[in-house]
């Protein structure tokens, strides 16, 4: 039995600081639950009262005869404390603190729930807030309103999980309207015990929840135990499916950073990330979680990305044309079989080929013939209905056809009826069938993508790991060097050293002091060659016109020399400048940026995307955290808008991906084996043709004494 049934399924529930008085949040919880058809049995707790809602009142928790497996705490914090003694010592196996006032708002607050927590844990009684909504469960066996809510939803296979009380009730509202039902619904409020994760497990192993909804404000797991559990509930043969919106988008902290890849870091890219390496899908509005979780909830999915689409009218089916493509979906070819019998039901102004327009006339016979004959086709993995009101339309028979079909095909169908009172009980029928229903057809395309994304993880290739060494005793001791002589910032005849540790190639590159020595080193290493400021101070050098490339001669050195040592004290005059490195050219190769930024939380990420200066121009970039392996590393290159480029355009040969994804494991690898390194950017790192491996050109790394 798992620990959170006594939150979810209590025999027994005690409301300590239930009331007479409506308004009172004790009092409407109480009333919930007892309205609800609670099908256990009920205790409300209060010193100062006979009976609360024509129930027997308990002076405390302690004077109730019966065991109680839930105890719903409605007090303030110091109250609360007392009660969570009291409650623990009546042996309760769950507890669910409702009132604010703990670490939300900091000082003794804070102090209390601290304490409480410890309480909880040294009992092993599962610990839902403070500071939340409640729980339901709308169950028949169960049916359970614990919650400030006083709307009950209708049972369904879709859980949802909140950190915001307030979002909940407006959940509630709008899933009443949308005829939407609930397994489990929760808010966890300040998480002092019971968080996301736990309630992952829990839904994970309910045979009544296919799918979740979250949303959350913030994560307290590692990313690396997030990540790791949440990816195998999310696969197998038996996933559940998890949606999710995150709030608080932006980070200012990161404009702060130095490197390219600190300045892009910010949170919302690392959840991004968290997200993507979970299976969990991310959305950008609740309205959209609520249509993927519409779509999820039907148990359906798409085998491939070849969509039907049917219409009434024209321009909503190039609306939705055009959302299916932007959603990762194609138009399905039609085969010719399909279309002479297409022939047999539609008019001759009809359009039979994709998107097939039945023209606005359209009955329910006509909607019904044409749906059957494309679902039959095998070129067609998935359909797409749209429906507009027209003084002819049945909804309602049309309606009852879609579902008729839907039963019988393991195809997924999703529907657009535009409008809202002339479609209204077809849209109502469609509900209740859980067939996916939307008031315009760019949602309906966009959640098609959805099902198409969550087969996709599913079916994700699966690749043995790399066989990598490292000489990590070596890496060690140049750190351990530079940050004894006080460096925190490696330039790149320390930092290359480095990298050639994890398996990077890096370029014959020396320190001049002068312009002779410039000359000397330039001859001893080969033109072409290039020319770099070398600072501490200056870390972006083609910002401070440091950087001469493609130098052929001698002249050119003595001239470059004195250019960017004039250029580098104009930019910085305090700048501590080591000199000129010259370096021997890169070959020819794609460049793309390679770089790791360590996260407070959420420990080191890994950032790949296309190079060169424009880098923070198009932000082509993504970052991955760990658990970081090949597959990882595969689908974090294959991700980027620029990966074409990388596969190899008109004609181009493809670079060298493989070595690509070699270097982001042993990049994660060497972060993990060296948490002093707070930053590092590798830019350009220049892939060259498959087999060819691929050169460092440029690289800082900054390091920090202190390790977390």
């Amino acid at each position: 039995m798992d620990r959170l049934d006594a939150i979810f399924s209590p025999e027994t529930i005690a409301v300590i600081g239930a009331s007479n008085q409506k308004g009172k949040v004790g009092h409407d919880i109480f009333a919930n639950i007892l309205s609800g058809g609670y099908t256990g049995t009920l205790y409300p707790v209060n010193p100062k009262a006979k009976s609360i809602l024509s129930v027997k009142c308990y002076a405390g928790i302690g004077n109730i005869p019966d065991p109680i497996d839930l105890a719903m705490i409605i007090l303030p914090p110091k109250a609360a404390l007392e009660t969570v003694k009291e409650s623990i010592a009546k042996g309760v196996k769950g507890i669910v603190i409702v009132s604010a006032g703990f670490k939300e708002v900091g000082g003794e607050g804070a102090r209390i729930e601290k304490e409480i927590k410890a309480l909880c844990a040294a009992a092993k009684v599962r610990l839902v807030g403070p500071n939340c909504l409640g729980v339901i469960n709308p169950s028949p066996k169960v049916s359970l309103n614990a919650s400030f809510s006083s709307r009950m939803p209708a049972a369904g296979n879709v859980s949802f999980i909140s950190q915001s009380g307030a979002l909940c009730t407006a959940v509630l509202d709008y899933a009443a309207d949308k005829g939407f039902g609930f397994s489990k619904f929760i808010s966890i409020g300040n998480k002092a015990d019971v968080d996301e994760l736990d309630l992952l497990r829990y839904y994970h192993k309910d045979p009544d929840t296919d799918v979740v909804m979250i949303y959350m404000e913030e994560l307290n797991r590692t990313a690396e135990e997030f990540i790791t559990e949440v990816r195998q509930m999310t696969s197998g043969t038996h996933p559940t499916h998890v949606i999710a919106i995150k709030s608080g988008s932006s980070d200012a902290g990161a404009r702060a950073a130095a490197s390219h890849t600190g300045a892009l870091a910010g949170s919302d890219a690392l959840y991004d990330a968290i997200f993507n390496m979970s299976g969990i899908l991310r959305c950008a509005t609740v309205n959209q979680l609520f249509d993927y979780a519409q779509a999820f909830a039907a148990n359906k999915y798409p085998t491939g990305d070849r969509i039907a689409i049917i219409t009434n009218a024209g321009g909503p089916g190039i609306i939705a044309t055009d959302m299916s493509e932007q959603s990762g979906l194609r138009l399905a070819k039609f085969s010719d079989e399909t279309i002479r019998e297409l022939k047999k039901y539609l008019p001759s102004t009809a359009n039979f080929h994709n998107p097939v327009d039945v023209i606005g006339d359209a009955a329910r016979d006509r909607y019904e013939n044409t749906l059957a004959t494309v679902l039959s086709d095998r070129g067609v993995d998935a359909a797409l209905i749209i429906l507009t009101p027209q003084s002819m339309t049945d909804a309602i028979g049309t309606a009852e056809a879609i579902v008729r079909i839907a039963q019988n095909t393991i195809k997924p169908i999703v529907c657009a009826f535009m409008g809202v009172v002339d479609v209204s009980d077809g849209v109502k029928l469609l509900q209740k069938h859980r067939v996916p229903v939307y008031q315009f057809p760019e949602s309906a395309a966009r959640s098609l993508g959805a099902l198409r994304q969550g087969m996709k993880w599913l079916f994700r290739k699966i690749l043995p790991q790399f066989e990598l060494t490292y000489d990590t005793k070596r890496a060690h001791d140049i750190i351990k060097e530079s940050l004894a002589a006080g460096k925190t910032v490696l330039g790149e005849l320390d930092g290359s050293e480095l990298l050639r540790c994890y398996g990077f190639k890096t370029l014959p590159m020396a320190l001049a002091n002068n312009k002779a020595e410039a000359c000397d080193l330039a001859e001893k290493i080969g033109y072409p060659v290039a020319m770099k400021i070398a600072s501490p101070d200056i870390l972006h050098k083609t910002d401070a016109g440091g950087v001469r490339v493609g130098i052929e001669d001698q002249t050119e050195i003595e001239s470059g020399f004195d250019a960017i040592m004039e250029k580098a004290r104009a930019f910085n005059p305090d700048a501590k400048i080591e000199g000129v490195l010259i370096q021997k050219m890169a070959p020819k190769g794609k460049e793309v940026i390679l770089g790791l930024s360590r996260d407070p939380v959420f420990g080191h990420a890994v950032m790949f995307g296309l190079g060169g200066i424009f880098v923070e121009v198009y932000k082509d970039v993504v970052f991955r955290l760990s658990p970081m392996g090949r597959n990882v590393a595969r689908r974090m290159v294959r991700s980027i808008k620029g990966y074409p480029i990388l596969k190899g355009l008109r004609g181009e040969k493809p670079a060298d991906i493989e070595t690509l994804e070699k270097l982001i494991v042993s990049l994660k690898a060497m972060a993990d084996q060296h948490p002093m390194i707070k930053e590092l950017d590798i830019n350009p790192l220049f892939v060259h043709e498959e087999g060819q491996g691929a050169t460092v050109a440029d690289i800082i790394i900054r390091l920090e004494t202190e390790e977390g």
